[in-house]
């Protein structure tokens, strides 16, 4: 899977995709994420990305001739999409991971300031929000996207079950059963006999019970 995402502030990813999951994954040439820096795709000499509205209003919006460009530039596989990152976009949920998990490229257009110049939205396959709230900029819903698809790809994860039994695994409002480790009794909290039974048939009862508790609570 490829991720090319567009931003004007390409510094936001280089701590968050060289840690963890994300980290190995591109070790293990499971992922590849390419930043491109917009401003290199502006036509004046200051690189100027965004103008202010026509008809007036308050922020700045950003224009369309360096994103229309900076898309231009990216090579398109197979199965491949563009996503815009707008709170007007459809909530991004596990069942949306999912279908992106199956193609090949993603790439993903980050917004800033006040938005974007409407006629963006032409060069776009969808458009996508993580949330009803306002943020700064797309940067951080890349990151949640990236993170959610790349979870789900074949060989993500140590444990191949563990992204069958992760919250949103199983249906939209599924919620995992709860989890304890070491110590077993920890200020008078105990651990559930059951878990130290070795029995694994009543283990995997006691959390189908808890997962249908928490999932009509």
């Amino acid at each position: 899977m490829q991720f090319d995402i567009l931003t004007i502030f390409p510094k936001i990813f280089n701590s968050y995709f060289n840690e963890s999951i994300i980290k190995r994954a591109q070790k293990n040439k499971l992922i590849k994420i390419q930043i491109h820096d917009i401003r290199h795709f502006a036509a004046d000499k200051h690189k100027m990305v965004d103008d202010r509205p026509y008809g007036g209003g308050s922020g700045m919006v950003l224009k369309v001739e360096p994103i229309y460009k900076c898309l231009k530039s990216i090579k398109k596989k197979k199965q491949s999409k563009i996503i815009l990152l707008t709170p007007k976009g459809k909530n991004f949920k596990q069942p949306i991971a999912k279908n992106l998990a199956k193609l090949n490229q993603l790439i993903l257009v980050c917004g800033h300031y006040e938005g974007f110049d409407e006629r963006i939205r032409k060069f776009v396959d969808e458009e996508i929000s993580v949330g009803n709230y306002i943020l700064t900029g797309g940067e951080i819903p890349a990151m949640i996207i990236v993170d959610a698809v790349t979870r789900l790809l074949p060989g993500a994860l140590g444990d191949k079950n563990s992204a069958k039994e992760e919250t949103f695994s199983k249906e939209e409002n599924y919620i995992e059963y709860p989890h304890y480790t070491r110590p077993e009794n920890f200020k008078a909290m105990k651990v559930p006999k059951v878990l130290l039974s070795g029995d694994h048939a009543k283990i995997a009862k006691w959390r189908q019970k808890h997962t249908r508790k928490r999932r009509s609570a």
